[in-house]
């Protein structure tokens, strides 16, 4: 083991102990919502996570992106096996360390289907900045696609390019050192597609290929470690997120609403005075949502999966209409909120609601659940409006009048409209 190995180890350990203090960070953020405590069966939760994280099931619903999609997902998971070689001959100072248990040939073609991977997303990669630089498709451009979240995109999209990039430029140095007979580079046979690329190198002296092997080498290996450690303060932290999140998702039918518990122990009461009496609290209870932890852990975690591809703001007949809300805001200003209560704890008093999410907002929904049925990856940003409007209307009594004119009628007529119940029924005597 040389200084290499050394300088490699401390990289590799820095790299993860970094991404683990800030995945922890993370995870204590979403762990100060409140209780969520999700009633689907396991079989239910596994199937779900199958399906949507897994599967990608709904990114299918529009076959082109979806099948570019799954090419960077499946492509970089699986060329990044290859990443275990490569920590294997980073600590012990081997060399394609997985030659010594498998036959060239065999080798060649387990790294010629890597590399056929590495070019299905390179060119995915190239058409997604294509898609968001050069054609300005809109829900890329919508006004809370601002200067970062439009640059962060951008960032994956050409690092995962430069990493497949230097992939390729590694086989086919190598491969052209093999050829050179120089030591320590053992022979594999040709691969499909970095073999197309040698003739390119072919002018190049044995320690030029040596250095641009090492170079790639390197290259790779710590830009994997930087897309790491870059992640948690990206929208890509769906990688991971994704996978709990379709596991919790709700078995509840679409449009199912849950009842306030504070508001139903207070009605059954009245209903039936001696029945047990509801708890009494020494502080009022809070019924819908003002700021971040008033809101589940669930909430939150939707908050950090969102990938900000903004299929729920192109689906919300609002949005589409002129209104103001924009679902995929809800839960960037959710995130932005958490992310400056960990960086900035003086942001205290700048709470959820209305410096961040406005009353304009959460009133122009109409809960059609567009947004929660065309996520691809489980989120809600309904339930978070929900419980930010009851905090408006139940908590602070502010709702339109129209609102205020409907309550009325449904507390002195058991309808919203303005009739006595006597005279309900009397539209049939006209048919």
């Amino acid at each position: 083991m040389g200084i290499d190995n050394i300088i490699f180890g401390v990289v590799l350990l820095a790299a993860l102990a970094f991404f683990g203090y800030n995945l922890g960070a993370i995870i204590q953020l979403i762990r100060g919502g409140k209780p969520y405590r999700p009633a689907a069966p396991l079989g239910f939760r596994f199937r779900s996570m199958l399906r949507y994280a897994f599967g990608q099931q709904k990114m299918f619903d529009r076959p082109i992106v979806g099948l570019l999609h799954f090419f960077v997902y499946a492509g970089f998971i699986i060329i990044n096996l290859e990443m275990l070689e490569i920590v294997i001959d980073g600590l012990t100072g081997a060399h394609r360390i997985f030659l010594s248990f498998l036959s060239p040939s065999t080798y060649s073609v387990f790294i010629s289907i890597f590399e056929v991977l590495a070019v299905l997303v390179i060119v995915s990669c190239v058409i997604f900045l294509v898609r968001r630089n050069v054609l300005k498709i809109p829900r890329f451009h919508s006004p809370e696609m601002t200067r970062w979240p439009k640059l962060d995109a951008n960032i994956i999209l050409v690092t995962e390019i430069a990493l497949m990039l230097a992939f390729l430029l590694m086989n086919a140095s190598d491969r052209l050192l093999q050829l050179k007979g120089v030591s320590g580079y053992h022979p594999t046979g040709d691969f499909l597609v970095s073999h197309m690329l040698m003739p390119m190198l072919s002018s190049f002296s044995a320690d030029q290929l040596v250095f641009l092997e090492r170079f790639s080498w390197w290259g790779h290996i710590i830009g994997v470690l930087a897309f790491l450690n870059y992640i948690p303060y990206s929208k890509h932290l769906h990688i991971f997120l994704a996978f709990p999140n379709t596991y919790y998702i709700s078995d509840k039918p679409k449009g199912y609403f849950p009842s306030i518990p504070e508001i139903t122990a207070e009605v059954k009461y009245m209903l039936n005075p001696e029945g047990p009496e509801p708890p009494i609290s020494e502080e009022p209870p809070l019924f819908g949502a003002r700021d971040v932890y008033d809101l589940t852990w669930k909430n939150l975690l939707d908050a950090f999966t969102c990938t900000e591809c903004g299929r729920c703001t192109s689906e919300c007949p609002a949005n589409l209409t002129g209104k103001r809300l924009s679902p995929r805001k809800i839960m960037m200003d959710t995130r932005d909120r958490l992310e400056a209560l960990r960086f900035r704890p003086d942001a205290e008093s700048h709470t959820l609601f209305p410096n961040y999410i406005t009353a304009e907002e959460v009133l122009a929904c109409n809960t059609c659940m567009a947004c929660v049925e065309v996520c691809p990856v489980g989120i809600n940003p309904l339930d978070i409006i929900l419980k930010i409007r009851r905090h408006m209307v139940t908590d602070e009594g502010k709702a339109p009048s129209e609102w205020n004119l409907m309550f009325g009628n449904i507390e002195n007529n058991g309808a919203p409209w303005q009739f006595s119940p006597d005279d309900r029924a009397q539209w049939t005597a006209l048919v």
